[in-house]
């Protein structure tokens, strides 16, 4: 066995030089958002081109390690292939990998926990110049004290095979998941915009069928959206961008993305779910009051009293039947769902009123608004590269008049362009430049009926 893997892409992909290579990953790091939770991740998704073109998209979901530094000791990282035909998942037969930055060791221990799988082979071959997986080390040395890695090159398999692998090495707070990948490859900026944010949406909704036309890592992604989702985990999109946002033209882009995965622990999963159930029902309660029914006693939780802003949603096979919400919050959430529901219902003046025997027939959605922060940018190139296609809803406002989106409205209006537009003709504002707007963005937390499986 070949003691250490030497590097292969330092001088090309990142810098050759230790302290060069040190002062760009730190650079890198400090200007990431802060992170505001002092545990780590479970697992991470990060982009592998070079640092200049998907450094600050990497270090995004590297800084949520700040909290885990000390906890990890294994790191079991999954890349593609892009140089040599694998079936299956390789690992290198080394015994450390080296960087500029020294060499990280190969958990032996944890191989022999997988190598008797059938989709778990040996190539050297596939690991020799192979750069999905040696960019990601150094970000890693720089987060993490003492750790080994379990680096696995992903050819021809399946998502079951990667999840196979995944759940014999899951582990505990000591084991770390990094599936490195990018996203869509040399579409023109807009067009690429559009695909990577399908493509995040998928992944938001753990649905392992996306492919290599969206992420050229996409089978190791499946393989850890099939593991984490049967563990009921929780992902979060950290930031989406492409080349043509950081350091290449934007004729032909490549995207990158950063997500974190957490485990939801059952307190916080029932409580948001509890959360849900009783703004839904009291959506629904709302509006057969205004149709005659008996009126709404406001439950005495506490999180109904506090101040909340709602888009409460109804839908009717399978086409919108009404939208009514509040921007900002300035009276009770109980309050604020009730009266929004019996809006949507009844004063959505795109649709005649709701009538009573028709409720049974609708579906509700709620949303809960964070409060909108301000959109810096100068120009209207800059303001569509800021938005975030699947994450944000977006505020419009001009001289008194204004109009918002939610984040929902990107599966129609996927181009950051189009939806701009869009918003600007819902607010009066088609004939008005987008630089002289003033913009907002919020996120939402949201809950359907037909989720719950009940309409009571």
């Amino acid at each position: 066995m070949q003691a250490t893997r030497p590097a292969a892409v330092a001088g090309l992909f990142y810098p050759a030089v230790r302290g060069v290579l040190d002062a760009e990953l730190r650079t890198l790091l400090s200007a990431a958002n802060e992170v505001q939770r002092s545990d780590g991740p479970k697992a991470i998704i990060a982009p592998h081109a070079g640092y200049v073109y998907s450094g600050p998209i990497a270090a995004e979901a590297y800084a949520q390690l700040r909290g885990a530094r000390e906890a990890v000791k294994r790191v079991v990282l999954l890349g593609p292939c892009h140089r040599v035909a694998v079936r299956g998942l390789a690992l290198p037969g080394v015994t450390a990998l080296a960087t500029p930055l020294g060499d990280v060791p190969v958990d032996q221990a944890a191989i022999g926990a997988i190598e008797d799988l059938p989709q778990v082979v040996t190539s050297p071959l596939a690991h020799a110049r192979e750069h999905s997986l040696e960019v990601q080390l150094p970000f890693l040395q720089t987060m993490l004290d003492d750790f080994a890695v379990v680096p696995l090159a992903v050819g021809d398999a399946t998502a079951d095979e990667v999840a196979e692998v995944l759940d014999r090495l899951w582990g505990g707070a000591e084991t770390l998941i990094v599936v490195s990948s990018d996203l869509s490859h040399y579409h023109p900026y807009q067009e690429a915009r559009a695909i990577d944010a399908h493509t995040c949406r998928e992944i938001l909704s753990f649905d392992a069928r996306i492919d290599h036309e969206q992420a050229c890592g996409a089978t190791p992604i499946a393989g850890l959206l099939v593991a984490a989702r049967r563990r009921d985990m929780q992902v979060e999109l950290l930031d989406l961008r492409n080349s043509g946002d950081t350091a290449g033209d934007r004729d032909r882009v490549v995207g990158y993305a950063a997500f974190a995965f957490r485990a939801a622990s059952s307190g916080d999963a029932d409580q948001d779910k509890n959360k849900g159930r009783v703004l839904l029902q009291l959506a629904r309660a709302g509006i057969h009051a205004a149709l005659g029914g008996p009126a709404v006693d406001l439950p005495d939780t506490g999180f109904l009293r506090e101040p909340g802003a709602t888009f409460v949603t109804l839908v009717r096979q399978g086409e919108l039947r009404g939208c009514i919400g509040t921007i900002e919050a300035y009276r009770s959430l109980g309050e604020d769902v009730i009266v929004n529901a019996r809006l949507a219902a009844l004063q959505d003046r795109r649709f005649h009123p709701l009538r009573i025997e028709e409720l049974d027939s609708v579906d509700i959605e709620v949303s809960l608004l964070s409060r909108p922060e301000t959109v810096p940018f100068k120009t209207e190139d800059d303001l569509y590269a800021a938005l975030r296609p699947a994450l944000d809803g977006v505020i419009l406002r001009h001289e008194g008049r204004s109009a918002t989106f939610l984040p929902q409205v990107w599966e129609q209006l996927p181009d950051p362009r189009q939806f701009v537009a869009q918003l600007r003709h819902k607010a009066g504002l088609h004939d008005v430049p987008p630089e002289l707007c003033a913009v907002q963005r919020y996120g939402v937390d949201k809950w359907r009926e037909i989720d719950f499986g009940t309409k009571g």
